[in-house]
């Protein structure tokens, strides 16, 4: 097992300055954020553009990673591939055929993205639909020697009313997907609030897990009482805030990762596990917080992951 970081959480900052900083940081892998550049999603990371990847640019990539000593672990991006607007549908499955190039041209095992969900249509007509959309994406990552990995993240604030809008959050829809050829990229924090024990739900499953996240997440019980799971309802000015938990970098939240990382290793997982930071306290828009928290959360997962 190898110990990583999502790269997304520096979005500004060159991919060359971050792989310097993950080896001077005891990082072995990145997970490299490769959203397209788009003007109404500035903030999103681009730090791969699978666009214009041709074979020079597959070769720096090589070189930045083998002279830092350091594993492409995943090429990610992760976007609704069940997008209600079939034109922006087709702009995300095309740009997903091109991160699976771009993986496939530096030898990267996997393209991380999400199933998606179309909030017009119900639950069952999104899988119908999904069905009929990733065989023909998992063939073509396939021939190229690349697997499709899906984050359990739920995306509520895809949801006008905050409810998933992703169709990967539990056990149950990660049976239904493993059908679809696809692999599972866990992150334990998810579950956390939604009331699943995430070392339970994860036993069943490592021989599914290719890649994983380390992301914490906090609760807050008395506010829970107060809103619901489903989180607060009048004057939510962000569909992302439930107002009763949070994201944290691991160390600083409910997951019990040391019973994490044992189950994982005792499944024969050997990928990467990455953390995606996505806390509020240690991240932000200022680089030297953000780079703190990856830094606790290295000192938290290091224990457990002997270089």
């Amino acid at each position: 097992m190898k110990l990583g970081f999502l790269t997304a959480c520096l979005p500004d900052v060159p991919l060359p300055e971050i792989a310097a900083w993950a080896q001077d940081h005891g990082y072995e892998a990145l997970e490299v954020a490769a959203f397209p550049r788009r003007h109404d999603r500035p903030h999103m990371a681009t730090h791969l553009d699978a666009t214009s990847f041709d074979e020079r640019a597959a070769d720096k990539m090589r070189h930045l990673f083998d002279s830092h000593g350091l594993s492409l672990s995943s090429v990610a991006y992760y976007d609704n591939n069940l997008h209600p607007d079939a034109q922006v549908r087709k702009a995300n499955h095309e740009h997903l055929r091109a991160c699976i190039d771009a993986a496939a041209a530096v030898e990267c095992p996997t393209v991380g993205t999400f199933i998606g969900r179309d909030p017009s249509v119900s639950v069952v007509e999104n899988l119908r639909q999904a069905e009929q959309i990733f065989p023909e994406l998992v063939e073509y990552a396939g021939e190229r020697g690349v697997r499709l990995i899906v984050e359990n993240c739920p995306m509520e604030g895809w949801h006008v009313d905050g409810y998933p809008g992703n169709l990967a959050y539990s056990p149950e829809l990660w049976e239904w997907m493993f059908d679809l050829g696809l692999y599972l990229n866990y992150d334990p924090s998810h579950l956390i609030w939604l009331g699943i024990d995430p070392v339970a739900a994860l036993r069943p499953y490592v021989e599914r897990v290719v890649h994983a996240q380390a992301k914490d997440a906090e609760v807050f019980p008395q506010r829970r009482n107060h809103y619901s799971v489903f989180g607060q309802v009048i004057d939510r000015e962000d569909p992302w805030a439930s107002a009763w938990w949070r994201y944290r970098v691991p160390g600083l939240g409910d997951v019990d990762w040391r019973r994490v990382v044992d189950v994982l290793n005792e499944g024969g997982f050997t990928a990467c596990l990455s953390v995606e930071h996505e806390d509020p306290v240690w991240g932000g828009n200022d680089r030297q917080r953000t780079e703190t928290g990856l830094i606790i959360a290295q000192q938290t997962l290091r224990p457990l992951i002997p270089a």
